[in-house]
């Protein structure tokens, strides 16, 4: 990290003192589970991080990150994803938040605040890709998405509203695809009359990488780069990222024919100069490299807590937490003693991965490599899932390990001696799953996208080979995104969901195994039974998903393998109630929503209370149910508290039938549980008076109060 800030340093010092406006640089740096630098510690894939359910957590994080920017001399963090998910088989999933707009836009908000108000100084926090991204034409990264336009106010724009409505965000990145045939970078429709007239958004849009290339190339619209640089200005695309390959010559040349208005440069040059005296470059564009040093043990204990907070107990037979008297454990799978299958795609260690693999292809894409470039001793240090079992049960319990081959490949050796290794232990932790990154080695992450959930390679086989051994198997997954093991988990006694849990997931994982510590986690996403469910997510229409009279597929369950939200704990709590305090709204009102939530158990845990809606009477198809507010709640055993949900009648609206914003009255069905499928708290509400166009929301998250 000195190295980096000292770069920064050459790099404003070459702008303020040798060129003749002497205007320092925006340096931006990518900070999605962690900063992707050398000595950073890497915390949990996004994905996870969504199954903590925990904004404060998310807000802290990116509080970390932002100090750490500043310090190294960067001002603006390509963070967070607002992208709604709802194709597993897209392989930046894993990057995401998963399929909810409420879950998404509660968890960025949060980090925007943590990003742009953690460090003293501003940086940028930069909500991506608008819009979109997350349903792409047969989960193909960067293909088009099919979104209606009321669908993609009501769903898609909403996360990305909310962050700038309710935290300032001050900067956007579009998507690659294009929608309702305009690709994006070029919709003026987005970024200039929703974005900066509807919402009043004053800060700067920045191209994804190469993504203003895409016109000519990949959507074909236009025939050159400078006819491709004037509809990105004119859409409202302030900067071009990361390099002029479009607003450098081929601009200069559209503006010298007269093909490109001047006034559309000057504009996006006065938000960017605004930005850059709002970030304090002019007075202060230099840092001490030499203090440029991540705060490792302080980084190190919040990744920790979340890779806690993010593992998800899908399945339990009794089997967990393992007991103190076991005599031997075998530990296998392809991501038991892998440290780097536990980093995800936008890891430091990632992206040098993809450098190598650039410069043995003889680098077609001319970035510049350094020939010394090496992986060298970076993950040496890093511990695995296998160490820190081996740790936990130094001195009293055998630990056996065996691979049972890669991620993408076995033979038959190895999984023998995987079945060998099981066969007479008294449990197997099977560890198992994919591996993020960009890289052809690689099963999710950007550009990794899959035709299949299963798991990959003979994974599968593996886990029926151990499985028939008799031994009890605790299933142990991760990945990026949800996987469609049905098979794999009805063979064994536990499944626990680790996600791509970073640096301090090993510790994290072992101390859920052995009941250390409780797991609390849920679901940001539905799991499907099979790829052919897709897409599969709990907020479907009433003619959608399926019901008792549609029945099921003519080959298979039409229900999710695990709903969205689902998470077990290894104690019980039941919830009672609702109490409201009105049963009627009309526009201006709150209703304050309290169920009491008790553990009734004997372990102390934590459970995530949810809160849902449905509108039964609209003039338009609405879900069956939505999120509208959670709370994250740790119980002692015997401990009983209240959760109260204050909603506002105008969170109930939606976009009608003229495109507008709206409140209609009628009856909404309120529901508080522990996941989209356990909802035992439910009660009537009704919108009263007359239907009512909203020039805006002023409220977009629930206010949740614990007592």
């Amino acid at each position: 990290m000195p190295a980096v800030a000292a770069l920064a340093n050459e790099i404003q010092r070459f702008l303020v003192e040798r060129t003749r406006l002497g205007i320092p640089a925006i340096v931006h740096e990518e900070c999605l589970h962690g900063l992707v630098a050398r000595d950073a510690v890497c915390f949990p894939q996004s994905i996870g991080l969504a199954a903590a359910w925990d904004p404060e957590l998310l807000e802290a994080l990116a509080a970390s990150f932002a100090r750490q920017l500043r310090a190294m001399g960067a001002h603006q963090g390509l963070a967070p994803i607002f992208d709604v998910a709802r194709d597993p088989r897209w392989g930046r999933i894993e990057e995401t938040y998963g399929e909810d707009p409420y879950l998404i836009a509660a968890l960025g908000v949060a980090y925007v605040r943590g990003l742009q108000e953690g460090a003293g100084a501003p940086v940028l926090a930069t909500g991506k890709h608008m819009v979109g991204h997350g349903l792409p034409e047969g989960g193909m990264n960067r293909a088009p998405a099919h979104i209606g336009p009321r669908e993609l106010r009501d769903v898609y724009l909403w996360p990305f509203e909310a962050a700038v409505r309710e935290a300032g965000m001050r900067s956007l990145m579009h998507a690659y695809e294009d929608v309702d045939g305009v690709p994006c970078v070029a919709s003026r429709e987005l970024f200039t009359t929703t974005l900066r007239d509807e919402w009043g958004f004053d800060g700067i849009v920045v191209s994804d990488y190469a993504g203003i290339d895409e016109l000519v190339e990949s959507h074909a619209i236009v025939g050159d780069l400078g006819a491709a640089a004037g509809l990105a200005l004119e859409a409202g695309i302030d900067v071009e990222l990361p390099s002029t390959a479009a607003f450098g010559a081929p601009l200069a040349q559209a503006l010298a024919a007269g093909d490109v208005d001047p006034a559309l440069v000057d504009r996006a040059v006065a938000r960017i100069l605004a930005v850059k005296f709002e970030l304090g470059l002019f007075e202060a564009p230099y840092v001490d490299a030499a203090a440029a040093r991540p705060p490792l043990e302080t980084d190190r204990a919040l990744a920790r807590d979340a890779a806690r907070a993010s593992i998800v107990l899908l399945e339990n037979d009794g089997t967990l937490p393992l007991r103190e008297d076991l005599r031997s454990i075998a530990v296998i799978g392809p991501n038991a003693d892998s440290a780097r299958n536990l980093l995800g795609d936008y890891a430091h260690v990632a992206h040098i991965e993809t450098l190598l693999e650039m410069r043995a292809r003889d680098n077609p894409f001319g970035f510049p490599i350094p020939e010394d470039l090496t992986l060298s001793d970076e993950l040496e240090e890093r511990p695995t899932i296998l160490d820190a079992i081996r740790e936990r049960c130094a001195g009293g319990v055998e630990v056996r390990f065996a691979s049972g081959g890669d991620v993408l490949d076995a033979d038959d050796a190895q999984i023998d001696e995987a079945v060998a290794a099981a066969r007479g232990a008294d449990v197997a932790i099977l560890v198992v799953g994919e591996r993020s990154g960009l890289t052809d080695s690689c099963t999710c992450g950007e550009a990794r996208d899959r035709m299949q959930l299963t798991l990959p390679g003979r994974q599968e086989e593996l886990v029926a080979a151990v499985a028939a051994t008799g031994t009890p198997v605790v299933l142990v997954l991760v990945a990026g995104r949800p996987l469609g093991v049905e098979a794999a988990a009805e063979r064994c006694a536990a499944v626990l969901n680790a996600w791509v849990p970073g640096d301090e997931g090993p510790a994290a994982i072992a101390e859920i195994l052995f009941g250390d510590a409780e797991p609390g986690g849920k679901l940001p996403v539905t799991v499907p039974r099979h790829v052919g469910q897709v897409p599969i997510y709990y907020a479907h229409k009433p003619s959608g998903g399926r019901s008792h009279w549609h029945g099921d597929y003519v080959d298979g369950s039409y229900l999710p393998l695990w709903p969205f939200g689902h998470g077990l704990s290894y104690t019980r709590f039941a919830l009672h109630g609702p109490e409201l305090d009105r049963t009627a709204l009309t526009l201006g009102d709150e209703v304050a929503i309290a169920v009491e939530v008790e553990n009734v158990g004997e372990r102390a845990g934590d459970e995530v209370v949810q809160l849902y809606v449905r509108d039964e009477e609209a003039s338009v198809t609405r879900p069956v149910k939505e999120l509208r507010g959670f709370r994250r709640v740790h119980l002692a055993a015997g401990e009983r508290r209240r959760v109260t949900f204050r909603l506002t009648a105008e969170q109930l609206g939606f976009t009608g039938l003229d495109g507008q914003l709206v409140l209609e009255p009628g009856r909404v069905r309120v529901m508080v549980g522990t996941s989209s499928a356990d909802l035992p708290c439910q009660a009537d509400l009704e919108l009263a008076g007359e239907a009512t166009v909203l020039a805006r929301r002023s409220r977009y998250l629930t206010e949740v109060a614990v007592d």
